[in-house]
């Protein structure tokens, strides 16, 4: 049986690391933990060179998805984000076959006459993600933005962030039944309160594992998957590895949970 993709988001090692070292780095670790995907990530980037990251992916068999932490709608605007295109340009330099965005404010008065438009002006799909925001992080918006995706047509697909769903109390459980035939890609990530009272990211516990596993059963099969959380080590590369298996895993004997 095929293993289903696998993407590592680089802002799992951790932020002052990966400025430190520059995304570029990380490409040989991801190859040799065999990820078959990079998650390049906007707000970390320093110096590095969109071409020579391309090239460094491709050469060692990775595929590349761009994030930017821009919102799709703006607040008060109909049209996109006038951000859009050029970043759908620097996703594209980037080598990535896939740009993630955030939905931002979504209301029945977008125009997605104008979003189908600029969206055929790249060859780059678009993934919008839940996020942490009272906006953009419920259930409901999404069910709005993705009927008007069917009925335009339009080639998007939604990341799945699991743990998000927690800032809003909402359930992801709930969210992969109304939604899951939407994702195209997952991120995951296990959620933990701090004394302060803080959520934060954190690696999964075998319960949580379990939990993603169930909720993948809503999605289509080998959907793609991302560790979004931290993996910090001495030996990346192991940490990486397992990893990379266990998130592989994830969702591949489906009649296990089928009646859950």
């Amino acid at each position: 049986m095929n293993k289903p993709p696998v993407s590592i988001s680089l802002s799992s090692y951790g932020a002052d690391l990966v400025r430190q070292r520059g995304q570029g780095s990380f490409v040989e670790i991801l190859a040799a933990a065999h990820a078959t995907h990079i998650e390049w990530r906007e707000e970390l980037l320093t110096l590095e060179d969109p071409a020579q990251l391309a090239d460094a992916t491709q050469s060692r068999g990775l595929e590349s998805v761009y994030s930017s932490p821009m919102e799709l709608w703006l607040a008060g605007q109909s049209t996109p984000n006038p951000e859009l295109l050029s970043t759908l340009k620097r996703a594209k330099a980037f080598g990535a076959k896939w740009l993630k965005v955030s939905l931002g404010y979504f209301t029945d008065n977008n125009d997605l006459q104008t979003l189908a438009l600029q969206l055929q002006q790249s060859p780059v799909k678009l993934l919008v993600e839940n996020d942490q925001t009272l906006h953009g992080g419920r259930i409901e918006p999404f069910q709005c933005f993705f009927a008007d995706v069917e009925q335009h047509h339009l080639p998007i697909k939604m990341t799945f962030d699991i743990g998000n769903w927690q800032w809003q109390d909402q359930s992801a459980a709930s969210a992969a039944r109304l939604l899951g035939r939407h994702v195209g890609y997952v991120h995951c990530k296990a959620v933990a309160r701090r004394a302060d009272g803080k959520l934060v990211a954190v690696p999964p516990a075998a319960s949580d594992l379990h939990l993603w596993g169930q909720l993948l059963q809503h999605m289509d099969h080998g959907v793609m998957r991302a560790a979004e959380y931290p993996l910090q080590g001495d030996d990346l590369v192991q940490l990486t590895s397992e990893h990379v298996a266990a998130l592989a895993r994830l969702g591949q004997s489906r009649l296990e949970s089928a009646h859950v």
